[in-house]
């Protein structure tokens, strides 16, 4: 029977933990997007509802998703909290309009005011896109937490490499609204439920791409350095 050597044994951990946090990050995606453009399609097609109704019930999922983590955890970061904002006000005013398009616009201007928030928020020193990249890089391990607090106080290299984190993600936030609220008001309806959803994944995947290139890897050479310092 083969043993694993105590290396071989920390990488095997390190692949879990990935999965993990490879898991934890498409959680939301699965449960604020993929559900609700499936209810749409269940209430609209299947129901008959209004594109208004089918649009206001699918878009309970996302918004209990949130309260729930926020209520369950008993804490709302930066970034929770401008979403739960967002994502409330938008639903109120499409209601009151009863505009389909609006309330499909509603979405688009929710990632647009996210990412611009992150971006405002970069600008005033502070990268929002932190408190979901710390967990990614430390997986949990108190040595690699200890190595950030260290690295964060200490390296300009790596505070550079957070905020560029930020800047990746909050522009590409920003982008995706400005194409979907362009195909909202150009497209029919039906069409841009999945069309929308089709550009969020591809703005979320560009953005876990560069973000992974231009900030994580980096950022996990020199934490994986800072541990192994003498």
């Amino acid at each position: 029977m083969q043993t694993l050597t105590p290396q071989a044994h920390a990488g095997t951990e390190d692949k879990a933990r990935d999965r993990q946090a490879l898991r934890r990050s498409l959680r939301p995606l699965l449960l604020d997007a993929v559900l609700p453009m499936g209810a749409y399609y269940a209430l609209h097609s299947g129901f008959g509802m209004s594109d208004v109704a089918a649009l206001a019930w699918s878009g309970v999922l996302p918004l209990g998703r949130t309260v729930w983590s926020a209520v369950t955890e008993r804490r709302l970061n930066g970034l929770a909290a401008l979403v739960l904002g967002t994502t409330v006000v938008g639903l109120l005013l499409s209601l009151v309009t009863g505009d389909a398009r609006m309330m499909l616009a509603k979405d688009s201007a929710g990632s647009g005011v996210v990412g611009l928030g992150v971006l405002v928020a970069l600008m005033a020193g502070r990268p929002l896109m932190t408190e979901g990249l710390k967990p990614w890089i430390t997986k949990g391990d108190a040595v690699k937490e200890a190595a950030w607090a260290r690295l964060s106080a200490t390296s300009a290299a790596f505070r550079g490499a957070e905020r560029r984190f930020s800047a990746v993600w909050g522009t590409a936030l920003l982008g995706e609204a400005v194409l979907r609220v362009v195909g909202v008001y150009l497209l029919p309806v039906g069409v841009m439920v999945w069309l929308g959803t089709v550009i969020l994944v591809a703005a979320i995947f560009v953005a876990i791409f560069m973000g992974g290139a231009l900030a994580v890897v980096p950022m996990e050479k020199m934490v994986a350095e800072e541990v192994t310092r003498p």
